[in-house]
């Protein structure tokens, strides 16, 4: 069968399907990961990456059923939701991509006020780093950090803050997320693509007088 007939469709979403799946289990695996080695211990960011990754594990299994028993329903309910998840992928790595300092430093504080106070130590130890921000807006929660902070800098008398440290690097992490998160949502478009093909496509070993 030449390539874009049905069996090259399937076998195409099929695979498209199988990375889906391997890259769900991969963040699964590096959360736990992450937990069990203490690196994180915040169950709510633990419960996100382990809830993204069951959710895309779900899709991709949808999927993969879908196309190996060429399931109409299974392939529209597919279709539909992967392009709500492209859209919404497509905007934040957008987002990512265009975001100055002064929005990543936004960011940062209201991303850091929500943290829980184990989680917030546990970036100072990792970062050898105490509090966000050393601004006038921020001032009291600063101090507030500093004197909880467990990072072995406050032996030396003298720590840089959190936030300028991941400032450093913010921008060009958020490229490489803007990037990668871009690349997978072309990724996405194309399972779309392949899934309205495919769903359209005749089973030739099907009856030749049956309506798909």
């Amino acid at each position: 069968m030449v390539c874009g007939g049905f069996t090259c469709s399937k076998n195409a979403l099929c695979s498209l399907n199988v990375v889906y799946m391997l890259v769900g289990l991969l963040l699964i695996g590096v959360a736990a990961w992450g937990k069990g080695f203490g690196l994180v211990s915040s169950i709510h960011i633990i419960g996100g990456v382990i809830a993204v990754g069951f959710f895309l594990l779900l899709i991709a299994i949808v999927g993969l059923i879908g196309a190996i028993h060429h399931h109409q329903v299974m392939l529209f309910f597919y279709m539909v939701v992967l392009f709500i998840v492209f859209l919404f992928q497509f905007g934040v790595s957008c987002s990512c991509l265009a975001m100055n300092r002064g929005q990543q430093e936004t960011l940062l504080n209201s991303t850091w006020g929500i943290l829980e106070n184990k989680t917030k130590t546990d970036l100072e130890s990792q970062l050898n780093c105490c509090g966000l921000l050393n601004g006038t807006s921020s001032r009291t929660q600063f101090e507030l950090d500093l004197q909880n902070c467990p990072a072995f800098c406050k032996k030396d008398g003298f720590c840089f803050s959190c936030g300028d440290k991941m400032l450093n690097h913010a921008t060009e992490a958020l490229k490489i997320l803007g990037g990668v998160g871009l690349f997978f949502s072309f990724t996405e478009i194309l399972g779309v693509w392949l899934a309205v093909r495919y769903r359209n496509q005749k089973d030739p070993r099907a009856n030749p007088s049956a309506f798909l």
